[in-house]
């Protein structure tokens, strides 16, 4: 396997760091394991309608519709920025066709200073967004397998899918396969704004299924670095991915509701667990 360029185990979940610069107003970038771009698509998407985000009990619905500013753009204007601030650069990739997916993954990881590929594969609406419906494991491996060929030797490529819980591990388990590194589990569920639009439901509301399609992961692939993502809010969601078999964890919905909570989460996990009261700690 690649090296692995991550010096603890929290990430930003994608998206929801926006471009960096105003996450950075909270604390360094450089004490985070990685910082994970918005997705990168080919073209630039202005993104959906608003309302985007709306707020749902235990969570958020959202349907920014992939807004970035396209390969291009990227590398012009966001990732100069994010390795000026110290970050440990994952840049994420979407794309509605092998082709894509291929050429974003040549271009994007020869790039100096991008120290890991993320393909999402987890867009709780891709047909609506234009994006390649990787829903069957066949599918998925072929998007790897076609961003894998071209990568300088040492990128790491992780993999990012949906908590399919009847799925996840077969899924899994053919990105693999294919040439994945790493696999992230979990993002947001497939849900509907209020006007009936299609959107995704992430926050604490999704945690407990999440959890379960990471710790099935695990267990299926032992030797795989698993990364888990889906409604972390504090150090005790992210000790409950590690605990499950996770190697490190993705901070996204949380970063809405308080930008510093990656940072916190971050600290904590470095601090020594403390015996709980009246334990024997022999």
């Amino acid at each position: 396997m690649s090296d692995w360029p991550f010096t603890n185990p929290v990430l930003t979940a994608s998206g929801c760091g926006g471009t960096g610069r105003d996450l950075a107003a909270y604390g360094e970038l450089a004490a985070l394991g990685g910082f994970v771009t918005r997705s990168v698509t080919l073209q630039e998407r202005p993104g959906g309608a608003e309302p985007r985000i709306v707020e749902s009990p235990s969570g958020l619905v959202n349907a920014i519709g992939l807004q970035n500013p396209g390969v291009v753009g990227f590398l012009r204007d966001e990732l100069p920025a994010l390795l000026d601030l110290g970050a440990s650069v994952v840049v994420s990739i979407a794309g509605h066709s092998l082709g894509e997916y291929a050429e974003l993954a040549r271009t994007l990881g020869r790039t100096d200073g991008v120290v890991a590929l993320e393909v999402n594969l987890s867009v709780p609406d891709p047909l609506g967004s234009g994006l390649l419906d990787a829903r069957e494991p066949f599918q998925a491996g072929s998007v790897v397998g076609s961003c894998r060929r071209d990568l300088r030797a040492g990128m790491l490529l992780l993999v990012k899918l949906r908590s399919d819980v009847t799925r996840v591990a077969e899924t899994a388990r053919a990105v693999v396969e294919a040439g994945a590194d790493a696999v992230v589990v979990g993002n947001a569920q497939p849900a509907a704004l209020p006007d009936g639009r299609a959107g995704g439901l992430s926050g604490s509301a999704i945690r407990p299924q999440s959890l379960r399609c990471a710790a099935e992961v695990a267990r299926a692939l032992p030797e795989t670095p698993v990364i888990g993502c889906g409604g972390i809010m504090d150090a005790d969601d992210a000790r409950a991915y590690l605990a499950a078999g996770a190697c490190a964890v993705q901070v996204g919905t949380a970063l809405f509701h308080d930008p510093t909570t990656a940072f916190r989460i971050a600290q904590e996990l470095e601090r020594p667990t403390e015996p709980a009261a009246g334990k024997d700690d022999r």
